[in-house]
C-alpha cells in the first residue's frame, strides 16, 4: 500500500490532515488533566461543557457545509482553521466553567464549518473516481497523526504543570494553523450560486438521506467501544492482563494505517458501499459476541477472544467508514455536495454524544446481555442501510447530470444503478465511476 497518494490535491489534502491530527492528538491525551489539574473543573463540568459542544457541531454541520458551498470550500476551510488554532489559544485564558463553555462552544462551531468544507472541497478538487479512496488515505493519516501527537503529548502529562499544559496547547494551536497554511496549496474552488427558487438546505428535507444520516450515525457509537467501554471492561470483568487495553488499541491503529485504502475497494458503488455497510453490522456484531464471552474464561481465553473481537471490531469499522463515505458523496447532487457532507457528519456527532451513556450503560451496566444487546442493535443498524440507499436511489434521477451543469463538481450527481449483485467487473456507474472504465482499487 502506499503511504501517500499520487501527488496532486490528494496528496495535499493528506499532508494538510497529518499536520492537523497531530495537533488533535496532542489536545485529546491531556485535554481533561489540563481542565481538571491546572484550570480546577470537575469531571462533570468537563462533561457537561463537551456535551454542550458537541451539541453545537451537531446544529451547525448542515449550515455549515451550505456555507462552503456558497463561498468557496478551501477558503471556508482555511478560515476556519485559523479560527480554530486562535481559538485553542484561549483556552490558556479559560479560568472558570461558563469561559470553558463559551471557548468549547465556538471552537465546535469551527470545527463544524472546517468539517463541512473539507468534504466539499473533496467533491471539488478530487474526481469523483478517487473521492471515497482519498477519504481512506485522509483517515489513515489521522490515525497517524492523532498516535505521533498521542506520544508527544505524553511528555506533557508527565510534567503535570501548567507550563506543559500551555506549550501543549500551544504546540496544538500552531498545528492548526500549519495546516490552514497547507491546505492554501490546493486549487481554489469556485462556490455554486444558491438555488433561485426552494428551500437552499435541501439535505435537510432529503428525508432518505437523512434516514441514512441516522443509521450511519447510531452505527458510529461502536468506535466508543474500543476507547471507553472495552478498557473499563477489560480492567474490571475480564482476568486479561491490563497491557491488553493498549495492545488493542495499537492494532486497531495499525489495521487502519495500513488496511483502509484497501477496504474503500469495498465502496466503489453504491450498492457496494450499501453491503459493506452490511458486512461491518455483521463484523461489529460478532465482536461484541466475542467480546461478551471475554469476561466468563481464564487469562489465556481472554486474552485469545479478546485479541479475535478486536479483528472482528476493527474489519467492521474499515467497511463501515469506507460505506459511509461511499453513500454520502453518492447520494449528494453536484451543486450540494458541502451540505450534504456537513449533513453526513452530523449524524457522526449524533452518535458521538450519544455513545458514552449508551454503550457503557448496556456493555457495563448489563454486563454479557448488555454486550448482546449492543451486538443486535449493530447487527440490526447495517441491515438496514441497504434498503434505506435502495428508497435514496428511487428518489434521484437515473440519468447522468449533463455535462455543461457540471460547473465545478468532477463527475457531477453519482447515483446510477448497478445490475450486478457483486460488484465485480466494469462498473456500468455508481460511485465514483469515470465514463467507461473501471478504476482499479488497492
Amino acid at each position: 500500500m502506499r503511504l501517500l497518494p499520487p501527488p496532486g490535491p490528494a496528496r495535499v489534502l493528506t499532508l494538510g490532515t497529518l499536520v492537523k491530527t497531530v495537533g488533535r492528538g496532542l489536545w485529546l491525551v491531556a485535554s481533561a488533566l489540563f481542565l481538571t489539574r491546572s484550570v480546577g473543573l470537575s469531571a462533570t463540568q468537563v462533561g457537561i461543557g463537551l456535551t454542550i459542544s458537541a451539541l453545537v457541531g451537531v446544529l451547525a454541520s448542515a449550515p455549515s457545509g451550505y456555507l462552503a458551498d456558497r463561498v468557496g470550500p478551501r477558503g471556508v476551510q482555511v478560515g476556519a482553521l485559523f479560527v480554530a488554532g486562535t481559538l485553542t489559544i484561549g483556552l490558556i485564558a479559560v479560568r472558570s466553567f461558563p469561559t470553558f463553555v463559551l471557548v468549547g462552544a465556538a471552537t465546535a462551531l469551527a470545527d463544524a464549518v472546517e468539517r463541512g468544507a473539507r468534504g466539499a472541497l473533496i467533491a471539488g478538487a478530487i474526481p469523483a473516481d478517487q473521492r471515497v479512496r482519498t477519504r481512506a488515505y485522509l483517515r489513515a493519516t489521522t490515525n497517524v497523526g492523532i498516535s505521533v501527537g498521542a506520544v508527544l503529548g505524553g511528555f506533557a502529562i508527565a510534567a503535570d504543570t501548567r507550563t506543559g499544559y500551555v506549550a501543549l496547547i500551544l504546540a496544538s494551536a500552531a498545528t492548526s494553523l500549519a495546516a490552514a497554511v497547507v491546505f492554501l496549496r490546493l486549487p481554489a474552488i469556485a462556490p455554486v450560486a444558491a438555488p433561485t427558487h426552494g428551500p437552499r438546505l435541501v439535505a435537510l428535507r432529503d428525508r432518505p438521506f437523512l434516514a441514512f444520516t441516522l443509521v450511519d450515525g447510531l452505527m458510529s457509537m461502536h468506535f466508543s467501544l474500543l476507547t471507553i467501554a472495552l478498557p473499563l471492561w477489560i480492567a474490571g470483568h475480564t482476568r486479561a492482563p491490563a497491557w491488553m487495553i493498549s495492545a488493542l488499541t495499537l492494532v486497531n491503529t495499525v489495521m487502519v494505517v495500513l488496511l483502509q485504502v484497501r477496504a474503500a475497494g469495498t465502496a466503489a458503488t453504491l450498492p457496494g458501499a450499501a453491503r459493506a455497510a452490511r458486512r461491518a453490522g455483521v463484523a461489529i456484531a460478532l465482536a461484541c459476541v466475542l467480546f461478551a464471552a471475554s469476561g466468563a474464561v481464564p487469562t489465556a481465553g481472554a486474552v485469545g477472544l479478546l485479541g479475535l473481537g478486536s479483528l472482528a471490531h476493527v474489519t467492521g469499522e474499515l467497511w463501515h467508514s469506507a460505506a459511509g463515505w461511499g453513500i454520502s458523496f453518492g447520494l449528494a447532487p453536484a451543486d450540494a455536495q458541502g451540505q450534504y457532507q456537513g449533513t453526513y457528519g452530523m449524524g457522526y456527532e449524533l452518535g458521538k454524544m450519544l455513545a458514552p451513556v449508551v454503550v457503557t450503560s448496556l456493555a457495563l451496566g448489563w454486563g454479557v446481555p448488555g454486550w448482546l444487546v449492543l451486538g443486535a442493535l449493530f447487527l440490526l443498524l447495517g441491515a438496514l442501510v441497504p434498503p434505506v440507499v435502495r428508497w435514496a436511489g428511487r428518489t434521484r434521477p437515473t440519468e447522468p447530470v449533463p455535462a455543461s451543469s457540471l460547473d465545478r463538481r468532477s463527475g457531477g450527481s453519482i447515483w446510477q444503478a448497478d445490475s450486478r449483485a457483486d460488484g465485480a467487473g466494469t462498473p456500468t456507474g455508481g460511485i465514483g465511476a469515470p465514463r467507461g472504465r473501471a478504476t482499479a482499487r488497492p
